[in-house]
């Protein structure tokens, strides 16, 4: 049985850290932000666990890192969608352009 080379790991993760990059910067909806931010996290739970697979492969450093950015993401969805729902009842509208407290 072969492994599967580093290379596509990484292209896998690429391309999931670009459709989350997309996903963030193009949609209006707040949810649909935090889903690409979610994106972006897995593949750098992908990229974590896929080169410490190829470089120390006795050793768990990676995937140590893979379950603090889940930790991490999971809070932050926690809390992102608390104010989400708390900016709803307010204005009505989850839409990041309509809501004056969400502009820069």
């Amino acid at each position: 049985m072969t492994a599967i080379p580093l290379s596509w790991w990484v292209s896998v993760a690429t391309a999931l850290f670009v459709i989350g990059l997309y996903a963030t910067l193009t949609r209006k909806n707040a949810i649909a932000v935090l889903i690409g931010l979610e994106l972006m996290l897995n593949s750098a739970n992908i990229n974590f666990v896929a080169f410490n697979r190829y470089t120390t492969p006795n050793q768990v450093g990676g995937q140590i890192f893979a379950v603090f950015v889940i930790a991490i993401a999971a809070a932050e969805a926690a809390v992102a969608l608390a104010i989400i729902i708390a900016t709803y009842r307010r204005s009505a509208t989850v839409d990041v352009e309509d809501i004056d407290s969400m502009k820069f």
